[in-house]
């Protein structure tokens, strides 16, 4: 035994998973990846284009949600100076976008019996030229 056979996690059980770079794809049925791949992709764009929103109403004055969050804490009767909402309407932007990208990183995890690899992974010489 060489020291590139002690290394090359023949013996590991999750070896079939993973990807040269240590990615993990998990094997699920095709009913539940289509399941995943729909409702991850529609979180994170819905997610994505809330972020902006956010955002839009952080950098303009005008915006439509920006009155409507200044009325409503006006009608609560705290006083918010216009710096502090627009730097938590960016965070919660930026998070909110930042949340739509994790949750479709972990969506791709997943594929179904029978899928291929990726080609990452795939042994086959690409005929690009």
């Amino acid at each position: 035994m060489t020291d590139s056979d002690a290394t090359s996690g023949a013996g590991d059980p999750g070896e079939s998973r993973r990807g040269r770079r240590g990615r993990r794809d998990i094997v699920v049925p095709m009913r539940l990846y289509k399941t995943i791949t729909v409702f991850s992709t529609l979180i994170a764009v819905v997610s994505v284009v809330l972020g902006f929103v956010f955002l839009d109403a952080a950098t303009l004055q005008v915006s439509a949600l920006r009155a409507v969050l200044s009325n409503i804490l006006a009608v609560v009767g705290v006083g918010v100076a216009d710096g502090l909402l627009s730097t938590v309407l960016a965070i919660v932007g930026l998070t909110t976008i930042a949340f739509g990208a994790v949750v479709y990183t972990l969506g791709t995890r997943f594929r179904a019996r029978g899928m291929g690899k990726s080609q990452e992974d795939s042994g086959e010489d690409s005929n690009n030229g």
